[in-house]
């Protein structure tokens, strides 16, 4: 038996997304062995693993659900937990097709795309066809789908906390990247409120011989302008400081951007994909599940004297 005669994971969508109907909010734990239960797969198949030991089948069920997410179907309203959204709802009480081609047509599914810039146009679609991508585009583009899910939930969690552990998050994220030395004295978040535009301080090398200031912005909707980049400024004037950086779990303007770069000051901005991507490349809030060692032919071995 292999995998590919197991129901693809984009069938297991209806299923899913009905058993979140009542409004409630369930773990993935809850709802794959009830969404299972509804299909004819035997004993063997339910305990089929992958290489690394994770069930396939509810792994299925896992991606079904992350592309509900994505489509603004499903949300998380607190971590692990997972519930229906108005959007899903109407889908549910008009009946449409829940397939691929549906998602792909969401807002939220394209605005998620659209956020994403890929180097290759096969990296937009949902799905890898084995007859359009070969076997090392399929890896690429499954590690790049992967990692994609995993930048949407670290900002949902970040949105999710209080802006005080969001300010200590840019500290350490400064630590992980090599500024400063040790979390002892190398950084330190400021008091809340009584910051003076300052959310985080940073010695920018191990000898602490100029610092960079830090400024934490925790919005949703919200694009950060120009204004909030001179008024962070303005606070590197009152610290005699010439480097900043100033994050935000959005997004920045045009005007923002022009302003930093016409400055004498350096001050670099860092938006919600940026940030998300170093949390990841850094290892700050996420950890290794899996390695995969993708290995080609020794032709130095085969050479005989």
């Amino acid at each position: 038996m292999t995998t590919k005669t197991l129901l693809a994971w984009h069938k297991f969508m209806p299923s899913v997304l009905q058993h979140f109907s009542d409004g409630k909010a369930y773990s993935m734990n809850e709802i794959a062995p009830k969404v299972l239960a509804e299909f004819a797969f035997t004993e063997e198949e339910l305990s089929l693993t992958g290489e690394k030991g994770g069930n396939i089948l509810k792994g299925r069920v896992g991606w079904a659900r992350s592309y509900l997410s994505q489509a603004g179907l499903l949300q998380s309203p607190e971590r692990g937990l997972w519930c229906i959204t108005e959007d899903g709802t109407k889908a549910l009480d008009s009946r449409v097709t829940l397939d691929v081609a549906f998602i792909r047509q969401c807002q939220p599914f394209i605005e998620h795309n659209e956020r994403k810039k890929r180097k290759k146009s096969e990296i937009q679609k949902i799905v890898a066809q084995d007859d359009e991508l070969t076997p090392t585009e399929q890896v690429e583009y499954a590690f790049i789908t992967i990692n994609d899910e995993l930048s949407a939930l670290l900002l949902q969690n970040i949105l999710k906390a209080s802006p005080g552990f969001f300010e200590k998050l840019v500290v350490e994220l400064m630590l992980a990247m090599g500024y400063g030395g040790s979390r002892k004295d190398a950084g330190r978040a400021t008091k809340y409120t009584q910051d003076g535009g300052i959310d985080g301080v940073i010695k920018e090398d191990k000898l602490g011989l100029e610092t960079i200031y830090l400024q934490a912005k925790r919005y949703t909707d919200k694009t950060v302008g120009r204004p909030e980049i001179q008024s962070f400024a303005g606070a590197l004037d009152g610290q005699r400081a010439k480097k900043g950086v100033f994050i935000t779990t959005s997004k920045f303007s045009q005007d923002a951007v022009d302003y930093v770069a016409n400055i004498e000051k350096r001050i670099v901005l860092i938006d919600a994909e940026t940030l998300t991507n170093l949390m990841i490349e850094y290892n700050l809030g996420t950890s290794v599940k899996n390695v995969y060692k993708i290995k080609n032919i020794d032709s130095d071995y085969f050479v005989e004297d």
